[in-house]
């Protein structure tokens, strides 16, 4: 049964009024960027931050929205949206009710209404819309590993031809060798410190959007073997031989080889595979090319540093779409 408009639209209407003045919210198809200046009865007045063009989202189109969605059990596809309509879904999805999903372009209507959710947590929404542009004008050296690794590795990347990899030197691609792994463990290392922040944030049933993606909480499953005693009791009277779920302990059989003459070809198959790994990091040599890059950097008026700031950009990005985390997965692990 669907819930009377009435309640949801007063609802809808709180969530709007309690933004705050330099909230920006972003429509899920175009990424258009607008502001709500206004909320009345029979309407919500919004302004788009671009064009300064302003816009009135009437009551009655809501209703018509909600009901498309509640009629759309698996969420109503976007795509049958008018582009000037897309403001209507990104509003609606401020009232508890509403899930907007980035990634498949839905915009579904829970059971119940989320009564965790905050706005904070609410798709294509910046709480503060002047820190964009603060960031785009002034950009701050972050205090992290990772930052500074990626800096050098854009170097690198910028001074060397990654196009023909076996004409480059073999200083080169040493150098590019340990400034990858560094990036790639101090990236890791970030990722997680960020996911365990995530794991209180994110529900089971409610994904979070950010502009690039989206997460949802997942569940995985560890299994370790209980004490032998344990197991064997287990399967007793089933009809179970003992043998049959009794294996060799490779940490024995490596105590036994200690002590006997048997060659250890005897007990394992030996393969040999040849690789590269980091044996060394000038430490010294990274600060002071580092230094330099911090310096051209700076520099906000200076084409190069422009360069620069973008190819961090869009590192950045890359690292993350790597790095992603697929909605809805589940797997077990042995």
């Amino acid at each position: 049964m669907a819930i009377p408009f009435g309640a949801t639209w007063g609802t809808l209407c709180e969530r709007c009024e309690e933004l705050p003045e330099d909230a920006t919210l972003i429509t899920p198809l175009a990424s258009r960027r607008f502001s709500i200046t206004d909320v009345q009865e029979p309407r919500i007045i919004i302004e788009d931050v671009d064009s300064a063009d302003t816009q009135p989202l009437q009551r009655e189109q809501f209703e018509a929205l909600a009901e498309h969605t509640h009629e759309a059990p698996e969420g109503y596809d976007l795509d049958r949206l008018p582009l000037k309509a897309e403001p209507y879904a990104a509003v609606l999805a401020l009232h508890p009710r509403y899930v907007l999903d980035e990634r498949e372009g839905t915009l579904t209507e829970l059971d119940e209404v989320d009564e965790s959710a905050v706005l904070d947590d609410a798709p294509h929404l910046s709480m503060s819309a002047g820190a964009d542009n603060e960031h785009d004008s002034e950009r701050e050296e972050p205090d992290i590993d990772v930052y500074a690794d990626m800096l050098l590795l854009i170097d690198v990347l910028e001074c060397e031809d990654l196009t023909a990899l076996d004409e480059v030197e073999t200083p080169a691609l040493v150098n590019l060798y340990t400034l990858l792994s560094d990036v790639q463990r101090n990236a890791d290392d970030l990722r997680k410190d960020v996911a365990d922040i995530l794991l209180d944030r994110v529900q089971h049933d409610r994904p979070a959007h950010g502009q690039y993606g989206s997460v949802q909480r997942t569940t995985r499953q560890n299994r370790s073997l209980k004490d032998d005693e344990t197991v064997l009791e287990a399967f007793e009277g089933t009809g179970i031989d003992r043998d049959q779920v009794m294996g060799v302990d490779r940490g024995k059989v490596d105590e036994a080889l200690d002590v006997v003459s048997v060659p250890e070809s005897a007990v394992y198959d030996v393969s040999e595979s040849e690789y590269v790994r980091k044996a060394d990091v000038d430490e010294e040599r990274k600060e002071t090319r580092l230094q330099g890059l911090k310096d051209r950097l700076a520099v906000s008026d200076d084409p190069e540093a422009d360069v620069l700031r973008q190819e961090i950009d869009r590192l950045e990005q890359e690292i993350e779409e790597l790095t992603e985390f697929s909605p809805g997965s589940s797997f077990t692990e042995s």
